[in-house]
């Protein structure tokens, strides 16, 4: 697996990693159109660098609170096989070198339930789960609609 590099953002009272090569860009959050009949989860779409971006809230996922109403909140965006997805979180807070022998995956037995937690970064003070953002992707439900939603969206501007 090798070292990790990695932008870490919190949700919760907990820090998550992605991995840094997943990640385009940390934005604010602004202006996001909602679309009808999606999981409370999918905010909607969100316009970043002339690109149609659908924005999860992650805290949503998480916890089942939002953090729409945060000031502080980003969305992290970040590229998976088919499509860039928003990730809104209470905060993205640094980039970390992570040693892979801080890595183990071996308390995620515990987290059948959430596949896209890859490996825990066992650090002195601190416990960050990395994040799988292309196994999120494929998890969640109504993904596979709003991508097809978004390509229908793209065709329609050309």
């Amino acid at each position: 697996m090798g070292d990790l590099k990695a932008v870490i953002i919190q949700c919760g009272q907990e820090e998550y990693a992605l991995p840094v090569d997943t990640v385009v860009s940390i934005e604010k959050l602004e202006h996001v159109n909602p679309i009808p009949h999606l999981p409370g989860y999918m905010l909607g779409l969100m316009k970043i660098r002339g690109e149609l971006v659908p924005i999860l809230d992650f805290q949503q996922i998480l916890y089942g609170n939002s953090a729409k109403d945060d000031p502080n909140a980003r969305v992290v965006v970040v590229q998976t096989e088919t499509l860039y997805i928003g990730l809104l979180v209470l905060d993205a807070k640094e980039i970390l070198d992570i040693p892979e022998s801080n890595l183990t995956s071996s308390g995620l037995m515990a987290y059948s339930r959430t596949p896209y937690f890859k490996t825990v970064a066992n650090l002195d003070n601190r416990m960050i789960t990395v994040v799988d953002a292309e196994i999120l992707s494929k998890t969640l439900t109504g993904i596979d609609e709003i991508g097809e939603y978004v390509e229908s969206q793209k065709t329609q501007e050309r």
